[in-house]
């Protein structure tokens, strides 16, 4: 089969045919497009991959401390019927797990120095089916929960910032007190740490302390736990399964899932995450763009082989397909190249960044601010796939009104003074 003549030109155009000064500086400029896309490419792909993985990394810790589903008593008094509400929930096909909980607030206080921390009563044996910070290293610091010994796990980072080991006595403070002559007093019980846990998640590791349910129905006056954690076969479609499972449940009470507990965090990602797309896009447009320049000085140098090309016979859309695979070829190779590029790096930067920051001796990612320390990435098709077409579209749209010019020379203009 015969290669169109259009494509043999454009492809030879592409590498500037001949050796002359003029060629060399439009071939310079057409490797500074190319480049220019393959660099933008290759951006959007390694950010947008960080910014998945760093999602991703986050959510699956959260998800470590958190649940899937909660449900709960919106007046935190305590679930009315807990063993109707344990079987209905139960009763759902997607459901793998659940544990009765008690959520509240407290200060810990040990000496002078005194913290707000988000109690949380659980069941020990029960846990480790609704979430994944109960690893069996953990569950056995859990399993040190015993009711009636006021024992409490606290998170890494909050035993650290009070200077507390297990073994430890510590003092929590709950603002439901008794009510005497002269007022409210808060609720004062001596604890004694029996160890910590790392969720890998700083928020939490900093502020959560976890008590035997019993405790802390106890110590908060309930009238039991507060609500009931879920854990359900695809943690995306929790909204759905929570949705579903409303209306079995006795009245009264409330859900929410995992994205709705930190709605904000995840809508401010979606958002960074749009706008990076757009700003990253701009440089993958400018570099596209630079084809216009040199198509046009292509189309100059190169008017007198256009107007032998017309008397030889070629139409005009001929003339603008020669152009317009020579802007292409710039646009497919420089995408090509890009996506290598980034694909390499987005797989490769649990690698690269350690080195990086050993070379320059700083974090990229203190954990206090970023919750995670390392960088993470999850390239994924669903962001690939759009960018590669957008090179290749804004590619092709800027060898338009280059190939249309030179399909408008004029034959007998072009040859006058050759």
């Amino acid at each position: 089969m015969q290669t169109p003549y259009e494509l043999i030109l454009g492809w030879r155009y592409t590498r500037a045919g001949r050796a002359t000064r003029r060629n060399g500086f439009i071939s310079f400029i057409s490797g500074v497009s190319m480049v220019g896309i393959a660099l933008g490419v290759a951006a959007l792909i390694i950010v947008l991959s960080v910014m998945n993985g760093f999602q991703k990394e986050v959510r699956d810790r959260m998800l470590s401390v958190l649940s899937h589903i909660e449900v709960f008593d919106p007046d935190g008094l305590g679930i009315p019927d807990l063993p109707a509400t344990l079987t209905a929930v139960r009763q759902h096909p997607e459901v793998l797990g659940v544990a009765p909980f008690v959520s509240a607030q407290a200060l810990l206080a040990r000496g002078e120095d005194m913290k707000g921390v988000l109690v949380r009563g659980i069941d020990p044996a029960l846990e480790p089916s609704v979430t994944d910070l109960a690893s069996p290293a953990v569950a056995e610091t859990l399993a040190r929960l015993v009711p009636g010994e006021f024992g409490v796990v606290l998170g890494v980072e909050l035993a650290r910032s009070m200077g507390v080991i297990a073994g430890d006595p510590i003092t929590l403070i709950a603002p439901s007190g008794q009510v005497t002559p002269a007022g409210v007093l808060p609720r004062i019980r001596q604890m004694t740490v029996v160890g910590t846990f790392d969720s890998g998640h700083f928020e939490y590791d900093s502020s959560l302390a976890m008590l035997h349910q019993d405790d802390a129905v106890r110590i908060f006056r309930l009238e039991g736990p507060t609500g009931v954690r879920v854990k359900v076969k695809d943690l995306h479609r929790a909204r759905e399964v929570a949705l579903e499972m409303a209306p079995s449940l006795p009245a009264g009470l409330a859900l929410r899932d995992w994205t709705r507990q930190n709605r904000t965090w995840f809508a401010a990602v979606q958002l960074e995450k749009r706008m990076m797309f757009i700003i990253l896009t701009l440089i993958v447009a400018v570099a596209a763009f630079n084809l216009v320049s040199t198509l046009v000085m292509t189309v100059t140098d190169k008017s007198a082989d256009i107007a032998i090309l017309r008397t030889l016979g070629a139409s005009p859309g001929s003339i603008m397909a020669i152009f317009v695979v020579q802007g292409a070829m710039v646009g497919v190779i420089g995408t090509g190249l890009g996506l290598l590029l980034g694909l390499g790096v987005a797989f490769n930067i649990d690698t690269l960044v350690p080195a990086l920051e050993s070379l320059l001796g700083a974090s990229f990612l203190p954990q206090e601010i970023y919750l995670i320390n390392r960088m993470p990435s999850d390239p994924q098709q669903a962001d690939i796939v759009p960018i590669t077409v957008i090179a290749l579209v804004l590619a092709f749209v800027a060898t338009i009104y280059p190939s249309w010019r030179a399909s408008r020379v004029n034959p007998a203009e072009a040859l006058r003074y050759e």
